[in-house]
């Protein structure tokens, strides 16, 4: 049998597992889940007899190269910096390797190496970034080949709560890694152009420079710059288009809440607090707070942030127990991210029958000899349960996809690389849309860049 070895059984692995099981008769596969918990990859496996759990540290040198030597390819579902050193092993054993992540410089420099050995390093084929890179390509080829010339694409990304599970004031839970959703856009300034001019936002601002999209009837959106989405153009081959904008997608009034913790500081990574482990929530809000005997840290922080008691806004932040005295935060020597987190982890988990909800959508701009056209593509997909989310299809099945593909010789040209060949991102669209992932397109009238813009 051919062996696919799993590295990370995470929240996000759980649609891919599923994928892979399902077809490991007809397809001859042997499924081997690695992780530093067996007892969660015995989870993920649940008894199939073509799969095994095995303990994987992947810091364990001799540990990690074992795994790698049995395999046939290599799928990492590990975080981003953990990559790198699978990657060397499946360079030194000459094995396949297949990650949701972006592609890091330190990965970049293997491409030459991978080439010569003729192994297929694919990177950022799970959602943003994957499913995003496939259906923009899709589309901006379609342009190229009908002589369209690219004036201008934006494109959206968010995962959100489904309405239907929707309970709290913030519109918002955890479907992805809850550190991620509080460092967000952190690390530099977000860059873009807008109708040939470049724009930067820099962190302290960037929730509160939003834009409004109401997408295919479900509703009204923002989304706030991601970090850098003039990188794209060299990558999409749209080295000269006048307008490039990415953006992460919330519901309306998310940013503006959001940007109160960005003003306190509270997401800030870059040092720890004394006595954290036994701090309240109440002490860990006020320590944020000038020193008054007589005021409240209620009043304080209503002061401080010019909300009134009866702007819903408030309502978000008591929702959030930040003027508990009882709760503790209990992490010893924490940042202010990590105090942070482990409070919306309270109240933003998704409970076992929550449904999440992923939200994608891209603007195209073009012009040809019959003028200026627009083209806008949603996709949204709901998640089943707490298991089987939205974002764990979204990630979870183009990895699988494209792992079976390298291993049936479907796709062919070596390196490291990202999925936007033809090769890759023509068969993987067609047979996401057999699960429900799909895009509905539509043409609209030329807008060019307006920010304002409600999109029906």
């Amino acid at each position: 049998m051919r062996n696919i070895l799993i590295i990370g059984a995470g929240r996000s692995s759980s649609s891919l597992i599923k994928y892979l099981l399902d077809k490991s008769s007809t397809e001859n596969l042997h499924v081997t889940i690695g992780d530093l918990s067996k007892e969660n990859a015995e989870k993920k496996i649940n008894n199939h007899p073509n799969a095994s759990a095995i303990k994987l540290d992947v810091f364990d040198e001799e540990e990690r190269k074992l795994a790698i030597q049995k395999s046939d390819i290599v799928i990492s579902m590990l975080p981003a910096h953990l990559h790198i050193e699978v990657a060397k092993n499946c360079i030194e054993f000459e094995k396949h390797m297949v990650t949701a992540s972006y592609i890091s410089k330190e990965m970049q420099e293997l491409d030459q190496t991978a080439k010569e050995k003729g192994l297929i390093f694919m990177n950022e084929i799970g959602l943003d970034p994957g499913i995003d890179h496939m259906s923009a390509m899709d589309v901006i080829d379609r342009i190229r080949k009908n002589g369209g010339e690219m004036l201008l694409f934006e494109s959206f990304c968010g995962g959100l709560v489904a309405p239907e599970s929707d309970t709290n004031l913030w519109n918002y839970k955890f479907t992805w890694n809850p550190r991620n959703v509080v460092l967000a856009g952190q690390g530099g300034a977000s860059k873009f152009i807008q109708e040939g001019s470049y724009k930067y936002i820099p962190y302290h601002k960037l929730f509160r420079r939003t834009e409004f999209l109401t997408i295919n009837g479900s509703g009204q959106f923002e989304a706030y710059a991601n970090r850098d989405s003039l990188k794209y153009r060299s990558i999409y081959g749209l080295e000269h288009i006048p307008t490039m904008y990415r953006g992460t997608i919330r519901k309306v009034g998310f940013s503006r809440a959001w940007n109160v913790f960005v003003q306190l500081g509270m997401t800030d990574d870059t040092y720890t607090i004394e006595d954290s482990e036994n701090m309240s929530y109440r002490d860990f809000t006020n320590s944020f707070l000038a020193y008054s005997p007589s005021d409240s840290v209620e009043l304080k922080f209503r002061s401080y942030l010019k909300i009134d008691q009866d702007d819903v806004m408030w309502d978000k932040f008591l929702e959030l127990d930040l003027f508990n005295a009882i709760k503790k935060v209990g992490l010893k020597n924490a940042t202010p991210a990590e105090i942070l987190q482990k409070i919306l982890m309270d109240s933003w988990t998704l409970e076992a029958e929550d449904k999440d909800m992923i939200v994608m959508h891209h603007k195209f701009g073009y012009q040809d000899k019959n003028g200026k056209h627009q083209i806008e593509s949603s996709m949204i997909i709901k998640g089943d349960d707490q298991t089987y989310t939205a974002m764990a299809k979204t990630v979870g099945l183009p990895v699988a996809m494209a792992t079976l593909k390298i291993l049936n010789g479907k796709i062919t040209t070596p390196g490291v690389q990202l999925p936007i060949n033809k090769e890759v991102y023509e068969p993987i669209l067609k047979e996401l849309e057999d699960y429900g992932i799909n895009f509905v397109e539509k043409n609209v009238p030329y807008l060019g860049y307006n920010p304002e813009v409600v999109i029906g």
